[in-house]
């Protein structure tokens, strides 16, 4: 048996030995390039990294959307003993500049359509890359480097929900031991196809849906467009993956937008709904469609990154069909610590701590308190930033600021982030984010985030204005029929359209507050509703970026 490789050079070594010709890299519908390819074009953009004197320990910046040539960039950086800055391709130009200027990058891998983001620092265009075709058994240390498991490997700039950007140190061994303790809960095998849809930057996907894969032989699929569902419903039925990795607010959106309207169309099927046998059977029929449209051969639907909503997960349980599975992390530890696997679920928990992570529970009030943990998949530190890691870091813990209790099955619970709980007044702790799940669960919500204003709580909500317009378009259809020739009368009209519509509005936001009011705690009542227009900002796993709005 092959021995757990410590580095990403024996792990490209050990992945080229025992895969060789398997299919590793490609965009959705081209031909991809195999295990024995991918070392080779290692290799050679190793060998142009040292003709720009490139030395281990330099840092080198990766700012490109996902692409075969992002995991070229990425494993020629590494395993030369560089290390790795990949930059999120949504970051602004100042952005990317304080960063490149904080981790003191020496050049960047670029692609063409972002290399306008940057204007003080050398480039290398990832499009433009051309490969000779020179033979590699995948031993990349031939270039003349050996890596040790305690090298730094990456450093992560976070675009978090707080504001200010970290950049998070992580070791090839945090890398590897993360791997190997997922692949003890969830093995990988070689005939399994990933179809890559979140950005490669982000921990969450470069760890478990670009390294995973890589080092168990299987193969990934990038999409070369963002995840529309225009783009991303073909993609599916192409690749027909068998392990998609995703956040839960695309879930959301899908379950939403698609399932929920199909579930409760008419007064009967409504009525339908609120019986909870009759609920479940029609979860059941929608599971198995939306299964089909996922392409029909899913083993793992990974949804990591955030809370799931309740509403969603009750759909995904009941439906008995999407093998989904819940997992809890950060960047800070490479990033899983917990997780549930198919089969081991328990409902909107956050599955069981991994193996080699040791969780606990600091100063509990109710069985609920800050998360500490520890392992080897807990980050070196932050970057030239020693006083931010002394306040996360207690001596082999890591704080990770987010609260949670244990159930008596051992289950963990996320109940929030520390920094957003709110102290009610008789000392009460109130966490927005729950309130937010009930919120998100009426009907026509979108989004919503709740807030503190003078001790009163006010939810921020963002509606879907657009099935309300829908609601209207047969009665605006029959208006401009009848009013085309009076074209006063049917601006008159539109106006009117237009005030039914904001009346609807005003409906749905005293009904929410009754709503949400009968379901939440006396001291977790909301005292005002404000509806918003737009989307809330959010970060690159869709978490809404509190610190914009608080």
């Amino acid at each position: 048996m092959t021995k757990f490789p410590h580095t990403l050079q024996a792990l490209l070594r050990n992945s080229v030995e025992q895969f060789s010709f398997r299919p590793a890299l490609a965009f959705v519908g081209e031909e991809k390039i195999n295990y024995r390819e991918l070392a080779s074009r290692v290799y050679e953009t190793q060998q142009l990294l040292m003709s720009k004197g490139v030395a281990p320990g330099d840092r080198i910046a990766l700012l490109a959307h996902n692409s075969p040539d992002w995991g070229v960039a990425y494993f020629a950086i590494a395993t030369m003993g560089a290390v790795v800055v990949p930059l999120l391709p949504d970051f602004s130009s100042y952005e990317i500049d304080t960063i490149l200027n904080h981790a003191e990058c020496k050049l960047a891998f670029v692609s063409e359509r972002l290399k306008g983001k940057i204007n003080t620092l050398d480039m290398i265009i990832l499009d433009q890359l051309q490969f000779r075709g020179v033979e590699s058994d995948g031993d990349v240390a031939a270039n003349g480097y050996t890596v040790q498991p305690e090298d730094l490997l990456s450093i992560i700039y976070t675009s978090g929900t707080t504001g200010k950007s970290k950049g998070v140190m992580l070791t090839h061994k945090n890398i590897l031991r993360q791997l190997e303790m997922t692949k003890e809960i969830q093995p990988v095998q070689r005939d399994d196809i990933f179809l890559s849809i979140l950005p490669l930057s982000h921990t969450y996907e470069n760890t478990l849906g670009f390294l995973l894969p890589l080092l168990c032989g299987a193969s990934v699929n990038y999409l070369e467009k963002p995840p529309t569902p225009s783009v991303l419903l073909p993609a599916l039925a192409l690749v027909k993956p068998t392990y998609l990795l995703t956040v839960p607010m695309i879930i959301e959106k899908i379950f939403r937008s698609s399932v929920l309207p199909q579930l409760r169309k008419t007064m009967l099927q409504r009525a339908m709904y609120g019986i909870p046998f009759l609920r479940k059977l029609m979860h059941r029929k929608a599971a198995h469609l939306l299964y089909d449209k996922f392409g029909g051969r899913l083993v793992f639907f990974g949804i990591g990154g955030a809370k799931l909503d309740a509403e969603v997960e009750r759909f995904l349980k009941e439906g008995q069909k999407i093998p989904y599975a819940i997992g809890y992390g950060l960047t800070e530890t490479a990033p899983l610590i917990s997780a549930a696997t198919a089969g081991m679920k328990h409902f909107q928990s956050a599955g069981f701590p991994l193996k080699g992570v040791t969780m606990h529970i600091n100063e509990p009030k109710n069985g609920e308190g800050e998360i500490w943990v520890k392992g080897d998949n807990v980050m070196k530190g932050y970057f030239k930033e020693a006083a931010m890691t002394n306040e996360v870091m207690s001596g082999d813990w890591f704080r990770t600021g987010d609260l949670g209790k244990f159930d008596r099955r051992g289950h963990l619970h996320i109940k929030g982030r520390l920094k957003n709980m709110i102290l009610g007044p008789n000392g009460e702790n109130i966490y927005p984010e729950e309130i937010e799940t009930v919120i998100n669960s009426f009907g026509g919500v979108v989004e919503s985030l709740v807030v503190e204003r003078k001790g009163r709580l006010v939810a921020m909500v963002h509606v879907n204005r657009e099935e309300l317009e829908k609601q209207f378009a047969a009665k605006k259809i029959q208006w401009e029929q009848k009013w085309e020739a009076k074209k006063a009368e049917w601006e008159q009209k539109k106006e009117e359209l237009k005030q039914h519509i904001e009346e609807k509005i005003e409906d749905l936001r005293r009904e929410l507050i009754i709503y949400v009011n009968e379901r939440v705690r006396s001291f977790s009542k909301l005292s005002l509703v404000e509806v918003v227009p737009v989307e809330f900002e959010k970060t690159s796993t869709q978490k809404i970026k509190r610190y914009l709005y608080n």
